[in-house]
């Protein structure tokens, strides 16, 4: 399956170990229920074991994504080539609709603090990532896709919205976008911005694939924390990314807090619903 193909898949969760027995005996509610998984790459860049073994017997009867957090696309850190080479022998492996990561940088000097840190919007950091995603999907030979992380902060220096440094991305490297809905909804309550603004700006043919997922609302600001369900506003802006996008593949993550397999696949099932609803009124924005 070629990384344009992904909007096929249909709708899809983040495999968790606490699923693989249910997912494994094939229980009878989850016929057609869910479509593909989406894996943390670095839970399974082993030679063997126990997870990878689960994971095999998994793909043998779902496609996967696989979804990193260690790529660092934004540091100035070399990119680590063992790495990448664990990451190439596994989608070799699995053979992965696309692999994803984020736009973000994790740690530098040699050290990852293990967070998705965010990155100046300017011309200088646009070129510096550009030039590190043409080293990468040379390496890997395909295209990847990267998420747009939730954020925090803002730099004095940012010269271009998120959004335009993305669509800017797509451009220079043919890298797609992995649309993550709660992200834009978060990032726009935290910076006073027009989600809507951020979807409508995104190119059709950049989305690779669609995350939803829940969030901590704190008053004065939200925490992607992917330990609840998808809230109300993330609904209503995944309808208007529909409208927007078309049948773009989409999955719900759930990182803390998992509930039983049967709780997400009926989230899942409303995410059809609602997705279903959205394309019956597609959205004319150019």
């Amino acid at each position: 399956m070629t990384p344009r193909a992904v909007s096929s898949l249909g709708f899809g969760l983040g495999l968790r170990p606490q699923h693989y027995p249910v997912i494994l005996d094939g229980a009878p509610e989850l016929a057609g229920a869910i479509d593909w998984f989406e894996i943390l790459s670095e839970n399974y860049l082993v030679d063997g074991g126990r997870p990878l073994a689960m994971l095999m017997a998994i793909r043998a009867r779902y496609p996967v994504v696989m979804h990193g957090v260690s790529l660092s696309i934004g540091s100035t850190d070399p990119l680590d080539m063992d790495y990448l080479a664990r990451l190439k022998g596994l989608a070799a492996r699995v053979e992965p609709a696309i692999i994803s990561d984020h736009l973000c940088w994790t740690g530098v000097a040699g050290i990852n603090m293990h967070d998705l840190l965010p990155l100046p919007l300017t011309e200088e950091a646009l070129a510096h990532v550009a030039a590190r995603i043409d080293r990468v999907q040379a390496f890997l030979g395909r295209e990847i896709a990267l998420e747009n992380a939730s954020t925090y902060v803002t730099f004095t220096q940012d010269s271009v919205p998120e959004w335009e440094f993305l669509r800017e991305l797509h451009r220079r490297t043919g890298c797609r976008l992995l649309l993550d809905i709660n992200n834009v909804h978060v990032s726009a309550f935290n910076h006073d911005f027009r989600a809507t603004d951020y979807v409508d700006a995104i190119p059709r043919e950049a989305v690779a694939y669609i995350h939803l997922a829940g969030h901590e609302h704190n008053g004065t600001y939200i925490i992607d924390t992917h330990d609840r369900p998808v809230v109300e506003d993330v609904w209503q802006l995944y309808a208007h990314a529909v409208r927007r996008f078309g049948p773009v593949a989409t999955m719900i993550e759930r990182d803390d807090r998992i509930p039983p397999l049967a709780d997400l696949v009926r989230e899942l099932a409303q995410a059809r619903s609602l997705a279903a609803s959205a394309l019956s009124r597609p959205a004319e924005v150019a």
